[in-house]
């Protein structure tokens, strides 16, 4: 995940015991120049070397589109002895108006030693009541899964990109989500990265006369940067899924063959290609090709429709960034159960 380019103060520091008395006082010298907003709680774990600075500024841009209350927390689950520490501060930002400044809460905790297995305890003391609680892990999940932390999430946010194995990490989320008696939904960052190339792919088929082009498909290419073979295996399941195609056959030279329901096969080509996350999808028969590319650092898509070797359209849509305030802002918009993430993701969790 690429970091921001800046770091960023944590706010000011506090004891853990004062932090609402600090807070209720930071308000009051702000006097009436400030407005506190929070439509979420926005709890950030992460256990990197700098997290606490990197994901400030992460929050702090996200809060300008966002009002949360946000929980900022390092861990540092390995060093030896006990240590905590804690600061409080606000992001904040003009309002459309211009009169006012508009600030989110922003609570930050560094968490080390054997004590790392207090975040339920400071979690849950310092949430903003009866609001969403978004919790985005950055690391690796471990199990046991904590019941009493996952009791209270409504949305886990993480990204599976990073993840070494992702089946194990698929199972330590739904043990989670049973604990919490699948109340929990799963918001990965990796298929985020995903909106605008599906909303690109899918708008070939959007009109009726089109959907005969479904059943013609024989063949199918994607081209992935280094390390986002498992986003690639993501857009092939949200194919898969929507389609009603069921794995066949993997070969170890990239290659994957999908079946159709009337048992003929779509054959699949995976390439590994420096560039953005996915730069390339194409979608084949033997008449048409539907292409869709995304060259190196540009914010649009390359869309075209080909015919017996012919282009016949092109057009230019919008492309997703690979950078985390885009991606938890975008994900922040959504709602839903992401039905068809977990359908895609069942698709191709043996491939993965």
């Amino acid at each position: 995940m690429p970091a921001p380019t800046e770091n960023q103060s944590p706010g000011l520091p506090v004891e853990i015991g004062k932090i609402d008395k600090e807070l209720k006082r930071l308000w009051q010298e702000s006097g009436d120049a400030k407005t506190r907003a929070s439509l979420i709680n926005l709890a950030v774990y992460s256990e990197a070397p700098d997290s606490l600075s990197k994901n400030t500024e992460i929050v702090s841009q996200v809060a300008q589109s966002h009002a949360c209350r946000a929980l900022v927390i390092s861990g540092n689950p390995s060093a030896k002895e006990n240590n905590v520490q804690a600061w409080i501060g606000a992001n904040c930002h003009v309002s459309r108006a211009g009169t006012k400044q508009i600030c989110s809460e922003q609570l930050s905790f560094s968490l080390e030693g054997p004590c790392t297995t207090l975040l339920p305890n400071i979690v849950f003391s310092h949430l903003d009541s009866d609001l969403p609680f978004y919790l985005w892990w950055q690391d690796q999940f471990r199990g046991p899964m904590d019941p009493q932390l996952w009791a209270w999430v409504d949305r886990v946010i993480y990204d599976s990109q990073t993840w070494s194995d992702f089946d194990a990490q698929m199972r330590l989320i739904e043990s989670a989500q049973a604990e919490a008696k699948q109340r929990i939904v799963l918001c990965d960052l990796n298929w985020t990265r995903l909106v605008q190339m599906r909303l690109a792919v899918a708008q070939f088929f959007d009109h009726p006369s089109s959907h005969h082009h479904f059943g013609k498909i024989d063949n199918a290419e994607i081209d992935y940067a280094p390390g986002y073979r498992s986003t690639a295996m993501l857009l092939a399941g949200w194919l898969a899924a929507q389609l009603n195609w069921k794995t066949e056959q993997k070969n170890a030279n990239g290659k994957i063959q999908f079946q159709r329901t009337e048992k003929t096969p779509i054959n699949f080509v995976f390439k590994e290609k420096a560039g953005e996350p996915i730069s390339r999808c194409l979608l084949s028969d033997s008449e048409r090709e539907f292409l869709v590319k995304h060259e190196h650092g540009s914010d649009l898509l390359d869309v075209t429709l080909a015919t017996a070797g012919k282009e016949c359209m092109r057009q230019r849509l919008p492309a997703a960034r690979n950078d985390p305030v885009d991606l938890v802002g975008e994900e922040l918009m959504r709602g839903g159960p992401h039905r068809i993430y977990l359908r895609a993701v069942n698709c191709v969790r043996g491939l993965l």
